[in-house]
């Protein structure tokens, strides 16, 4: 069988079934294609001679140029004949939207659309799915309007999901928080094309910098663990396993067809493959957006800067309640912040500038922890609300600690107002990742810290004689 390039980079795209119905699944899709897609699209309908202003073709093979891509949406009786005819039209990769194969309980059906790609080559993504969007060029194959569902822009994270309506709330939610995506593939059943297949390919995708999957059960658990095992010492993998409970399970089997196996099972070839397991939906979004812009943790000491008393103690709670540590200046650095600070600044770790901080004060306590040697990480909390705090030279000296110290750092901040609104972006934009508490900033340092476990580990089997 072929890869799945085709699936992330085509040339050409054929919607088959794309109704002249407004509304109409097919119709939805080849509207999405042909508004933001920089390829060449065909809509396919036998009942009508144009589409939405396009030349419609009654059938793949009658199209006068190759196709790439199909993506397949009409009754799931239909799909088999419609994967047979784009396989001996040389199609590479189908998507199929259409949902009534094995998680209503025809799998029969769902095999013979199998058997019929295999004959000629043919990928298959779905059935029951979503499909791609990659924002780099365009490629939408969403069957929900970009009205009702945003799409996040260009970024480093790539999100693979069974399921289509968790990665739609996901794709919202990463919209609303301005991170951009490099990749969405909602492949449903995984009759065919599966996370491995996926995994291979994102692998050496330059546009991804981490790979997070929403899974509900593993088809060969054992390629699985290997795939990401291949990618987790170049590329972070974040998981997060569905179906973790008996009932859980019972409503996996009924969404995707699919067996949610042991979770103590899961949970061990995560550990032993280098997956990063999120074990909430926030966690899931935190890991990942943290993991593609910023590099493993050395270790898991973290110091803390803070304007806020009670939010230094709720972050050292968080991070504790994590695995890190928040230790305590040694004497040099001890000396250092009281020669930096105002006086009567208490000097420690969390380090609190007051309600009388200023971003000099941020600049000068960052890049004493930074230069200590004593943090592995940085969690540097600001809230804009104080009066001396200047929100954007802020943020420029948060990026400059960052650019210049190989060190993980990490916001938390609230958008009180305009200037802290760009001053937050500005350091997203940055490559540092800004959250409005601290539990979700120790979400995401705890990510970094098991992925430099992680790539440590690799680098100890790699080497070891």
């Amino acid at each position: 069988m072929g890869g799945v390039e085709a699936l992330f980079e085509p040339s050409s795209v054929a919607v088959v079934g794309a109704s002249r119905r407004p509304g109409k699944l097919g119709r939805v899709i080849l509207e999405q294609l042909r508004s933001s897609f920089r390829g060449r699209v065909f809509p396919v309908n036998p009942k009508a001679d144009s589409v939405a202003g396009l030349r419609s073709y009654p059938s793949v093979s009658s199209i006068p140029e190759r196709v790439d891509l199909a993506v397949i949406a009409v009754p799931a009786e239909a799909c088999p004949g419609v994967v047979e005819d784009c396989g001996a039209a040389g199609v590479e990769v189908a998507i199929v939207i259409s949902g009534g194969f094995s998680e209503v309980g025809r799998r029969d059906l769902e095999q013979e659309l199998v058997s019929r790609a295999r004959r000629w080559g043919l990928r298959i993504v779905g059935p029951n799915c979503m499909g791609v969007y990659r924002p780099s060029s365009g490629l939408d194959t969403l069957f929900t309007p970009s009205d009702l569902l945003p799409r996040p822009g260009p970024g480093r994270v790539a999100i693979l999901t069974q399921s289509g309506s968790f990665g739609g709330a996901v794709m919202a939610w990463l919209a609303a928080e301005r991170v951009g995506l490099s990749a969405f593939v909602s492949y449903g059943n995984r009759a065919d094309v599966d996370e491995a297949d996926l995994l291979e390919y994102l692998a050496g995708d330059p546009e991804t910098g981490a790979i997070a999957i929403y899974l509900e059960g593993a088809r060969d658990g054992r390629r699985l663990a290997s795939a990401i095992s291949e990618v987790s010492p170049e590329k972070p993998v974040v998981v997060f396993k569905a179906g973790r409970t008996s009932s859980g399970s019972r409503a996996v089997l009924s969404h995707t067809g699919s067996l949610a196996g042991s979770d103590a099972a899961y949970e061990a070839a995560f550990k032993q493959s280098g997956a990063i397991r999120a074990m909430s939906t926030q966690q899931f979004l935190d890991f990942s957006r943290t993991l593609a812009v910023q590099g493993p943790s050395r270790g898991p000491r973290v110091g803390v800067i803070t304007n806020g008393g009670g939010y230094g103690v709720a972050a050292v709670d968080a991070l504790v309640e994590r695995g890190m540590t928040v230790p305590e200046p040694g004497p040099s650095l001890r000396e250092r912040l009281r020669s930096l600070l105002p006086p009567y600044y208490p000097v420690g770790n969390p380090q609190d500038l007051t309600g009388s901080s200023t971003a000099d004060q941020y600049g000068a306590a960052m890049r004493a922890f930074a230069e200590s040697g004593e943090v592995d990480g940085l969690m540097v909390i600001a809230l804009f609300s104080v009066p001396l705090l200047d929100p954007s030279r802020t943020a420029d000296y948060v990026l400059e600690v960052r650019r210049e110290f190989d060190i993980p750092l990490v916001v938390v901040s609230l958008e009180v107002n305009e200037g802290a609104a760009r001053a937050i972006e500005s350091m997203e934009e940055g490559g540092v990742p800004v959250f409005p508490s601290p539990e979700r900033a120790a979400d995401a340092l705890f990510a970094l810290v098991r992925y430099g476990e992680v790539r440590r580990r690799a680098e100890v089997t790699r080497w070891r004689p």
